[in-house]
């Protein structure tokens, strides 16, 4: 099985000067530190507006930042935001290939659309379309990075001319695509599309044994690839803590894990928000002293000892699970914190997970199913020039002038200016 952790950039409430450049910083640190250590994945999320819970809003901006600190670990959107009311899929697409020529062919491409109302509003995208929205853009992304030119789409939530979409990625045809999926439909729905699903936690190893399973048998049956290659995979996402001491695990993670549950049912399930004003690190202290207790750990966890969490990521290993993404940083968690709990999982876990075996006998067992899923797939192919438009590519501000006008200015305009139209004519009679 392999490893990952995930950056939320939660920032708890109450802020200092420099709070967020501080986290930043640390988050940069992290990857490095992360990369240095030997996990396979990083992966940023895309959320905006959801104040303390996640100041991530520019994920393509950190893993640029991140690709030039580290050599190995790969990088990941999970999840960049697909509803076109977010960002043109073109530039999705521009987004993605620039961040893997910059770190060297290091990108995982997850896609989304976000539930929270904070997000989908602030955006004018209407909720009950945003998956629609979400899997047109994605198909077209991909066709935009695998296809030379892009052949143009007209859809029913964004309509394009053909372009060149450029630059291309370093990956071929595109890198691999992941989807994030919150219940069973959305698992079978990234199975059918041939993409990795990136799944919340499980309770325990016989809920993922159960998830796998279906996602596995989904995919070998039903799969029509949205992209040009399938990414068939299962990565969940675990809360995460690792001390020597059982007792100081417990108190930092599940205080830490506490908060990022409550600020998730907040943004997603039931709060109510004023923006720039609610609190939503002072209201958790509130509601745990009404209900006299902890908020709750929503699902299973890796908070402990080493031994603790080897014991418990060994079941999910054992189901099937192919990825295990750490939320490694979260609620007030310190620094020192964060890399003290990465070390020791480094020094005492990670050895224990070897996977290349598994890896290599999973690809043999998929060899023939991805085959079939790929024949399944209606190929979109780059269109032969005659069949492309000559589109109109100079400014619309500066009209042709008459010889009688021309012929009013100065003898150095003058040249200028017929020297001009003399190239625009040869020009566009090449260009035709």
């Amino acid at each position: 099985m392999d490893f990952g952790l995930q950056f939320t950039h939660q920032l708890p409430r109450p802020w200092h000067d420099g709070a967020e450049h501080d986290l930043f910083a640390a988050s940069l640190d992290q990857v490095q530190l992360a990369d240095e250590l030997g996990f396979a994945y990083a992966w940023v999320v895309e959320q905006h507006f959801l104040e303390e819970y996640s100041h991530s809003s520019a994920p393509e901006v950190f893993l640029a930042a991140a690709s030039q600190r580290t050599r190995r670990i790969r990088l990941g959107h999970a999840i960049a935001l697909l509803p076109p009311g977010y960002t043109h899929p073109a530039r999705m697409a521009e987004r993605i290939a620039a961040l893997d020529l910059v770190s060297g062919g290091r990108i995982e491409f997850g896609f989304g659309d976000s539930k929270s109302r904070m997000e989908l509003e602030g955006f004018g995208i209407d909720p009950a379309l945003r998956r629609d929205m979400t899997l047109e853009a994605a198909e077209q992304i991909a066709h935009m990075m695998a296809v030379t030119p892009y052949p143009g789409h007209r859809g029913r939530f964004f309509t394009m001319p053909a372009r060149n979409v450029v630059p291309k990625p370093v990956q071929k045809p595109h890198p691999p695509l992941w989807m994030a999926c919150s219940d069973d439909a959305s698992v079978r729905l990234a199975a059918r599309l041939g993409v990795g699903a990136l799944i919340h936690t499980f309770f325990d190893a016989d809920e993922a044994r159960q998830v796998v399973t279906e996602y596995y048998e989904t995919f070998k049956r039903e799969c029509v690839p949205i992209g040009h290659t399938v990414n068939p995979a299962v990565a969940t996402l675990e809360p995460f803590y690792c001390h020597e001491s059982a007792d100081i695990a417990r108190q930092v993670g599940r205080a830490a894990h506490g908060f990022f549950t409550y600020a998730v049912r907040h943004y997603y399930v039931f709060g109510r928000h004023r923006p720039g004003y609610t609190d939503v690190s002072r209201n958790k202290e509130q509601v745990e002293a009404a209900l006299g207790g902890e908020v709750p750990i929503r699902g299973g966890h890796s908070i402990g000892t080493p031994e603790d969490i080897a014991v418990r990521l060994e079941s999910l290993a054992a189901a099937g699970v192919d990825q295990t993404i750490l939320l490694h940083a979260a609620g007030a968690m310190t620094h020192e914190q964060v890399t003290g709990s990465l070390r020791l999982f480094a020094e005492r876990v990670l050895p224990r997970f070897e996977c290349e075996d598994r890896r290599r006998a999973r690809a043999e067992e998929l060899a023939p199913y991805i085959e079939a899923a790929l024949k399944r797939k209606r190929t979109v192919s780059a269109p032969a020039a005659d069949e492309v438009p000559v589109c109109d590519a100079y400014g619309l501000s500066r009209p042709d002038l008459e010889l009688p006008t021309i012929a009013q200015m100065p003898p150095a305009t003058q040249e200028i200016l017929l020297e001009l139209q003399r190239l625009k004519a040869l020009a566009r009679e090449l260009d035709a």
